[in-house]
């Protein structure tokens, strides 16, 4: 039996609402348990060598949260390294002691902060400087699609071969196709969604105008599902007002994991124009969930969803409201897009990414 050096894996990220990195790391570490790794966690976790952590390391507890982890991991993390004779460190995010001797492998999961710079915000350095220093030490990367891996590559100047893309998956057990005893309809009128964050690089704006530009928008809804943010989303409630749209915005703040997979179920379609996106989870979620999907024509998105989805360019509303006008006209079109969507999100699983994830941690142990 092939015996490994000492593997650690960081989960100081995990939220206790999982989203996008967190999700990420939640779901990979699980099928890394034949490497015997030692999770540096604030839980234990039965079945895994467990080394505590501090409990306020994540953005649950704001920038404080992102600076106590910083400073952890660049003080900290190396002393823990060298008390468990460590050889590698697997990070789930970017983020690994500099100019120490720890080796590691890290995740990439975009670098839309670099694309799409906000000078004014406290994490800015974080994403000009630190990050790209980290990919220059790391041993290796790993990145969630090709997208992305041009992206480290192209911005950053980061040799090919030091980047493996590997993409991920969803949770088949929660994300499905639901029977019509399981849908208890919250709305009698028909609606589109949206699932993610409020940045401008979702571009919600181009959502809301293509919406407004339906020839019945009256009939319908649209619903906006996820955190809100006092920088964005005054702006969009501000905009659909000025679009008189209002009284056809829902906007619902941080949905429970148990409830997303029956509002997209119910949706008529989910709209994601976003601008960029490392993977985009909201795309594969609705697919699995037999959801038609709308999305962009351009980084990762057309990598996840192939030939099942309705891709525009997202810089043209007028190619949103065209195809929102397809699912509520074509009946066959939206049976169509469901059963390709279903037999899309088949060909994921968090097993075939923690395999492959497995094979390249292995190799540098």
């Amino acid at each position: 039996m092939q015996k490994y050096s000492q593997l650690i894996i960081n989960l100081s990220l995990l939220l206790s609402k999982p989203t996008g990195i967190s999700n990420y790391a939640r779901n990979i570490f699980p099928h890394l348990k034949s490497l015997k790794p030692i999770l540096l966690t604030s839980r234990e976790y039965e079945e895994f060598d467990n080394h505590l952590i501090p409990n306020d390391l994540t953005p649950e507890q704001g920038t404080i949260g992102h600076i106590k982890r910083l400073l952890w991991t660049q003080f900290k993390l190396p002393k823990i390294y060298q008390k468990l004779n460590s050889s590698l460190l697997f990070s789930p995010a970017p983020e690994i002691p500099l100019w120490s001797s720890c080796r590691s492998v890290v995740v990439v999961h975009d670098l839309i902060p670099l694309r799409f710079p906000n000078k004014k915000s406290p994490l800015h350095p974080y994403f000009k400087y630190y990050i790209p220093k980290v990919l220059q030490q790391a041993e290796h990367i790993i990145c969630n699609s090709q997208a992305t891996a041009k992206d480290i590559h192209e911005i950053l100047n980061i040799p090919s071969y030091k980047i493996t893309p590997i993409l991920l998956a969803y949770d088949k057990k929660h994300f499905r196709l639901l029977n019509s005893n399981q849908n208890k309809n919250k709305s009698n009128i028909p609606y589109f969604l949206y699932l993610g964050r409020h940045d401008p690089h979702k571009n919600i704006t181009s959502i809301l105008k293509a919406f407004s530009k339906l020839k019945d928008y009256k009939s319908y809804e649209l619903w906006l599902v996820g955190p809100k943010d006092k920088r964005y989303t005054l702006q969009l409630q501000i905009l659909a007002k000025e679009l008189g749209i209002s009284k056809q915005l829902k906007v619902l703040d941080y949905v429970s994991y148990q409830e997303l997979p029956l509002l997209l179920n119910e949706a008529l379609a989910l709209v994601f124009p976003s601008l960029w996106e490392g993977f985009g989870f909201p795309v594969l979620e609705a697919m699995a969930c037999g959801t038609p999907v709308i999305t962009s024509n351009i980084s990762s998105l057309p990598e996840v969803t192939g030939d099942a989805a309705l891709l525009i360019n997202p810089y043209v509303s007028k190619e949103i409201t065209y195809a929102m006008e397809q699912i509520i006209t074509d009946n066959s079109l939206r049976s169509q897009l469901k059963i390709l969507g279903l037999k899309r999100a088949k060909a994921f699983s968090w097993k075939n990414t923690g395999e492959k994830t497995l094979a390249i941690l292995a190799n540098f142990l």
